[in-house]
């Protein structure tokens, strides 16, 4: 008798003990998953004014090479073009040499960062290009750029790009 009274006393004290370490293992995952709250960058927040300036870099890749591009992208960066296509790192960083845009120009850029590691850059740009039938067209891009901070540097993961009607 004494001996089930105790087997059902520490059955009892070890069940509570599972809930109550459950619970508090469930709260303390809550609270670290949690969304980030988001904020847009400031005109003057230098982070931002970086991640533009490297977006400029990128933009102006159409129209010559631009040797810094490299350490822009991530190994496993992958991007989306208007057509549907996926393209990497490599293509990326391409310029077409026989046949490279003119007047590159990076139009506005905003930057929303998402806790210190992510931050996502909206932005538009336009090129003057060669069409196959060899006449020039003006080319517009908005774009959504995906960066991430891995290792203390800054770099873009994804990309989506949209032609759309230029305005100008």
């Amino acid at each position: 008798m004494l001996y089930e009274f105790i087997y059902l006393k520490l059955n009892i004290m070890h069940r509570k003990t599972i809930f109550i370490s459950v619970l508090c293992a469930t709260f303390l995952i809550s609270v670290s998953v949690t969304a980030q709250k988001a904020h847009w960058a400031s005109a003057d927040d230098s982070l931002a004014m970086e991640l533009i300036a490297k977006a400029k870099m990128w933009a102006e890749s159409n129209c010559s090479p631009q040797p810094g591009l490299k350490e822009v992208f991530a190994d496993e960066f992958q991007g989306t073009r208007p057509d549907g296509t996926r393209y990497g790192k490599e293509e990326a960083m391409s310029t077409n040499l026989k046949n490279p845009d003119r007047q590159c120009q990076l139009g506005e850029v905003k930057i929303q960062f998402f806790g210190e590691m992510v931050a996502i850059a909206y932005g538009n740009e336009s090129s003057i290009r060669k069409g196959t039938d060899g006449k020039e067209f003006l080319r517009c891009l908005v774009w959504t750029d995906t960066w991430l901070k891995r290792d203390d540097k800054w770099q873009i993961i994804a990309a989506q790009d949209v032609v759309v009607k230029c305005t100008r």
